[in-house]
């Protein structure tokens, strides 16, 4: 090997160190790396992280996530978004400098995932479209449009006497095993071809209950625009508090795209405990019933988010159902009575009606809706006026009959005419009815024409009446964009009355008189 060839690829090699060097730019930016001080159930408390934000996304000893929710002098409060079993004290905390966000878009419906966007059905990764931080602020008053359009649950119970609209609050409580997911379930499946995509927020439920409940959306073809948030009960209690946040986040970003959205949070109770939890661990003040001052807050920050808003805003709604669990009909309690009072009504269901097979449980009396008639079409707002008045005083005279007071005929009248509005009331679940069916059996209900009719052939007349009445109309989906004015509304009364006279037998009226003189 010849000198020059040596001292030729010598240069070379020098050559190529040289401009190495040169284009070298070290991309050392600086880090922020703590260590943590001490951990307890799904709670952490950090050193070191002087510049630290909060809410601030945190990788706990390189794998688990975390939530900066205290920042002290002496440290940093971290809740756990995983599970900490590998952790320890010395442990190295790293900033991500970003605070929680989670995916959405339309890659998400038929999915379900946990608040960070992770899958649980096995279906493989969850294709991002985006991503948007789990807490925003809601949108500004006057951002916001009236709520007028209904969202129909298909219950008659439901969207006859406690109406709910598209944009509204509406809070559904009552006890255990009384039925509060059933509503919700058969609202999100009756939103099938209505253009409503739904968002079931499950909130440390048993892994069962969360199952089946999953499982039933899918038999009825459900899930096809629905998403399913979900949080078991053994999740750390960091992950149960930003639910709710991350699926309202995912419900937000179709409403800025002018579509409508149903979310039913099941449920707060368990939400608000998942936090007292946090704070009593973190060494926050306890205030009434060991809750944390601020309980009201997250929960009034979470339902402002839900809201109908004006065309130039996108023109979209958030409706939110939220469900509370209260404990021997105490609605008084601490949650419910916040709950009540930032949600625009309350659907109550009575154990003791559930008991009585009652179902659904809806008391009446201590139901409201404040959008009210609002959100009802004409034809529906005539038939179901008088009915909350008629059903709430049927109640009151049931309980006063009950003493064995003799009661005269027109009070005789009444309460079977009030055994006849709540047995028609009932309905089986997962059997929906359109507005134009329930307007129908509503106007047949008020006009009179079944109280001839024990109360335990209900559910046949009603069957009847829908269907020679569809038979001679050649359907019903005209009726509830009638007006009690029209020339045809006469009409339709004339059809039900006779149609109702079918079911009657014909030696009723010689029998009544016998047992009025009786």
């Amino acid at each position: 090997m010849s000198k020059e060839f040596l001292e030729s690829t010598m240069d070379q090699a020098l050559d190529a160190v040289r401009q190495s060097v040169d284009g070298f730019a070290p991309d050392a930016a600086p880090s922020e790396v703590g260590r943590i001080k001490s951990i307890a159930q799904g709670v952490a408390r950090a050193t070191g992280l002087g510049a630290v934000r909060a809410e601030e996304l945190l990788l706990l000893g390189g794998e688990v996530p975390g939530m900066a929710l205290d920042i002290l002098p002496e440290g940093v409060g971290i809740a756990l978004l995983g599970h900490g079993e590998n952790l320890g004290a010395g442990n190295e905390v790293t900033r991500t400098g970003r605070v929680l966000d989670v995916p959405v878009g339309n890659a998400l419906l038929g999915r379900v995932i946990d608040p960070l966007g992770r899958p649980l059905d096995g279906k493989g990764p969850v294709r991002e479209e985006e991503r948007l931080p789990a807490e925003r602020e809601a949108p500004p008053i006057l951002h916001r449009a009236p709520v007028d359009t209904p969202l129909m649950t298909g219950l008659k119970v439901v969207d006859t006497l406690v109406p709910i609209g598209r944009g509204q609050r509406e809070l559904i409580l009552g006890d255990r095993q009384t039925g509060k997911t059933a509503i919700a379930l058969d609202a999100i499946c009756n939103q099938k071809g209505r253009d409503v995509i739904c968002i079931y927020c499950a909130i440390g439920q048993r892994s069962s209950s969360v199952a089946r409940a999953l499982e039933e959306l899918r038999q009825r073809d459900a899930m096809s625009y629905t998403l399913a948030v979900v949080v078991e009960g053994g999740d750390p209690s960091g992950l149960q508090y930003m639910a709710p946040y991350a699926a309202t986040t995912m419900g937000e970003h179709f409403m800025s795209q002018g579509r409508d959205v149903l979310i039913v949070y099941d449920d707060l109770t368990r939400h608000a405990q998942a936090y007292r939890q946090l704070s009593l661990l973190l060494r926050r003040p306890p205030g009434r019933e060991a809750f944390p001052g601020d309980i009201f807050y997250i929960h009034s920050r979470l339902l402002e988010r839900s809201t109908h808003l004006k065309p130039e805003y996108g023109g979209g709604t958030l409706t939110a159902l939220p469900i509370i669990e209260t404990e021997a009909q105490n609605i008084s309690a601490y949650i419910p009575t916040n709950l009540i009072s930032i949600t625009d009504g309350q659907i109550y269901l009575n154990p003791d009606l559930f008991q009585k097979g009652v179902l659904p449980a809806v008391d009446v009396g201590m139901s409201v809706s404040r959008v009210g008639g609002r959100a009802q079409s004409p034809a529906y707002r005539k038939v179901a006026g008088d009915l909350r008045l008629t059903y709430s005083q049927f109640q009151e005279l049931e309980a006063f009959a009950r003493f064995g007071t003799r009661l005269d005929n027109e009070t005789r009248a009444k309460l079977e005419h009030g055994r006849v509005v709540r047995e028609i009331l009932k309905q089986d679940r997962f059997s929906p009815l359109t507005a134009g069916e329930q307007t129908a059996v509503l106007l047949a209900v008020n006009q009179g024409s079944l109280d001839a009719l024990p109360p335990d052939r209900m559910a046949e007349a009603q069957t009847h009446v829908l269907k020679q009445l569809a038979d001679r109309r050649g359907g019903l989906d005209s009726i509830a964009d009638m007006k009690p004015d029209d020339p045809g509304w006469e009409s339709l009364s004339s059809d039900i009355a006779a149609i109702a006279r079918e079911l009657v037998p014909e030696d009723a009226d010689q029998e009544a008189p016998e047992a009025e003189d009786d």
